[in-house]
């Protein structure tokens, strides 16, 4: 991963969390070759840090981890990690990456959001 090539490490990104893509108003340039090209490289599951978890949750989470690669030179800019899984009731989604940045999102499976209700008007 290279602090160098993007504007902004790990820039805070809200409640968007992209499972594919890159956020380019964030890549400044390659450091290597001075472009701004990128293209996708994925991470072989052998390459892969896995985290300590419970066997249970390891079923119903689903992991998508790549690299921001750059097209000219294969400089490796940032590691791309997306997670899904269910808890409580609740589709939880999180985004880690150098270049797209850090986010969290919470989303009820329910019709109806219990945590919304309150809010809601009838």
């Amino acid at each position: 991963m290279c602090k160098h090539c993007v504007r902004n490490p790990f820039p805070d990104r809200d409640r968007m969390c992209l499972e594919s893509g890159a956020y380019m108003v964030n890549m400044s340039k390659c450091s290597n070759c001075s472009k701004n090209n990128l293209k996708v490289e994925q991470v072989p599951a052998d390459m892969l840090e896995e985290d300590i978890s419970d066997s249970d949750t390891e079923e119903e989470t689903e992991t998508v981890t790549y690299n921001h690669v750059c097209g000219d030179c294969n400089h490796v800019v940032s590691r791309h990690k997306y997670k899904f899984w269910l808890e409580d009731g609740r589709q939880e989604y999180r985004m880690d990456c150098l270049l797209c940045g850090f986010a969290e999102d919470s989303i009820s499976v329910m019709p109806t959001d219990p945590r919304k209700a309150s809010s809601m008007e009838y």
